[in-house]
């Protein structure tokens, strides 16, 4: 993973000096609220329903064991005892008060973390595949392109102020993983005819209250333009983005408006940039700086097993052979790596009784032990909301195996609808409009039986407690939306959405299947789709297979049907 330089070490420790002094400040009524309200958003730093939120960068999703630590001790010092892992890579605190912030900010920078444009109208934290480096189908490494788009969006002056939030992501394999076609730019590196390594650049993607996928505006990009072409799109953002609206101050508004004339502005200033930009402040991506930021992603040192421990993974594997719940865990937490000894390994943060992407101080340095015996010493926060451990050797699953059960993180249902993407919903946001974690709650209950799941096989289910899609509803296989009516908590139900992903299906937004569902009607809603979808399935079908060949129609009057009976209930 990225190795900070005595640079970035100084920039995140005087970054949080000049916080800490912000907020001295408004603590003692020299900043007022207007003033200190954007220096904390650029910080991570929001006011939430109860209690101020945190939210800290994990760029490209990349997780040292010690930074791990560092935020399970700031969970008990400072929190409720746990964080939140979110669909964006990132980790979030709930509960810390705000005289205290300036003391969290400097243990962070302590480990090379920090909270930096992880909220406001800025570009917001680089997101990539949380198998990059390891993937077998991997055309190239995404991370030191990664790394060189945050370095040169930190603290960009130019666009610290956009007309709204700006997201980015980068693929660096042939299945698109990190569902590029949901952001404002997603950046697909490609190779053409002649083997040149060059990015398919779409832009105006994103979910909210108009989910749209994003326009490819150049299908082939020399890598070497990368930042000149992403400037060029923020730029003709910055100036043509709508200030006026806030539902309509998203790029994705501007590109669908505008079509080809967008792309042409574009195209104008980036052959602009290209005249201009010929000195040594040029924003050329040489092959000489991706080489100095590959290094800083080596392969980290192989740890060799001592004598002792090659005779305690050959035990687990001779205790774990015939076993069902290994066979299980192997079929859906494990998968392939390009080392053909290694494979990657997802640790489950998914199972009834905790809310998605939640993780207790106590499981997160159990995380941090399974990563520095068994992976290396590195971890990774993936889009689904679990922890993924990219270094393990293939002799040593089944005793990682017994050892991620006992900590809790061994479920077997990674791709299943037991892994459910969640936001926090109306339990804290401000913003929400229900609540999500109740809700997943109750479909999680309801599906339990690993039988059951297995035989439904992949469905992505995804929540959000408001049309701002933090749960990524839209792109979910059934995807669920809190909605308000007249003060009341009701859920909208979609079928058919798809990430881009192979598992996942192409992009796309689901589609709505009738009126809202009342809270406690939701779970029943969730099981009348899925037994429609097991009665009609064809051989092999998935369910997002099965949802689009049918259409909305039938899952409409199959979910209506427990709409009737409820009234019915409540006639009786």
């Amino acid at each position: 993973m990225y190795r900070y330089s005595a640079f970035d070490r100084a920039f995140v420790h005087a970054r949080a000096a000049q916080f800490r002094d912000q907020l001295r400040r408004h603590l003692e009524g020299s900043l007022g609220e207007d003033e200190f309200k954007p220096l904390r958003l650029q910080n991570g730093w929001y006011i939430q329903r109860h209690a101020p939120m945190l939210r800290v960068a994990v760029p490209y999703g990349a997780l040292a064991t010690r930074q791990l630590r560092a935020l399970a001790d700031i969970a008990e010092r400072f929190d409720r005892g746990y964080a939140h892992f979110t669909t964006r890579q990132n980790v979030q605190y709930n509960w810390i008060e705000l005289p205290r912030a300036a003391d969290v900010m400097d243990l962070l920078a302590e480990v090379d973390m920090h909270g930096i444009q992880t909220s406001g109208n800025c570009v917001r934290n680089i997101t990539t595949d949380a198998l990059a480096g390891v993937a077998p189908d991997e055309i190239a490494d995404p991370r030191p392109y990664c790394e060189i788009l945050r370095q040169w969006s930190t603290l960009h002056p130019e666009f610290a102020f956009l007309p709204r939030k700006f997201k980015i992501a980068v693929s660096g394999s042939v299945e698109d993983r990190v569902a590029s076609g949901w952001y404002d730019i997603g950046l697909h590196l490609v190779r053409d005819e002649a083997g040149e390594l060059g990015l398919r650049v779409m832009a105006g993607g994103g979910m909210g209250r108009t989910p749209l996928i994003g326009s490819v505006v150049r299908e082939f990009l020399p890598v070497r333009h990368m930042l000149q072409y992403t400037e060029a799109i923020l730029r003709v953002y910055n100036l043509y983005g709508r200030r006026d609206n806030l539902w309509k101050a998203r790029i994705k508004i501007l590109v669908r408006s505008e079509g080809q004339r967008f792309v042409d502005a574009v195209e104008r200033e980036f052959a602009t940039m290209l005249e201009r930009d010929l000195g040594a402040e040029s924003l050329l991506v040489t092959e000489d700086q991706v080489r100095a930021m590959a290094a800083h992603f080596e392969v980290p040192p192989e740890h060799v097993p001592t004598p002792q421990q090659a005779a305690e993974a050959a035990e687990a594997a001779r205790r774990a052979a015939g076993d069902p719940a290994h066979a299980r865990w192997l079929e859906r937490n494990v998968h392939a790596h390009r080392l053909a000894d290694h494979r990657v390994v997802t640790l489950s943060l998914k199972r009834p009784g905790r809310a998605p992407g939640d993780a207790t101080a106590q499981q997160m340095r159990a995380a941090a032990a399974l990563a520095e015996r068994f992976g290396r010493g590195e971890l990774r926060v993936s889009h689904e909301q679990n922890l993924v451990l990219p270094w393990v050797r293939e002799s040593e699953l089944a005793l990682l195996w017994e050892q991620a059960r006992e900590a809790g993180m061994a479920t077997p249902n990674i791709g299943l609808l037991g892994d459910i993407i969640a936001c926090p919903g109306g339990d804290f946001c401000s913003l929400a409009n229900a609540r999500s974690l109740p809700v997943a709650e109750d479909i999680a209950q309801r599906f339990q039986d690993l039988d059951e799941m297995f035989d439904i096989g992949d469905l992505d289910l995804n929540i959000s407690g408001c049309i701002n899609s933090c749960g990524h509803h839209h792109s979910g296989h059934i995807g669920i939306l809190g909605v308000d009516k007249d003060g009341a908590e009701w859920y909208q139900i979609t079928v058919g959405g798809g990430d881009g992903s192979t598992r996942g299906g192409s992009a796309s937004p689901g589609r709505i299947i009738g009126a809202s569902f009342a809270a406690d009607e939701v779970a029943d809603a969730v099981e009348a789709l899925v037994d429609l979808y097991r009665e009609q399935r064809q051989q092999g079908e998935r369910f997002i297979d099965t949802a689009r060949r049918l259409g909305p129609a039938p899952f409409a009057a199959a979910a209506d049907a427990v709409r009737r009976s409820t009234a019915r209930k409540v006639a009786a």
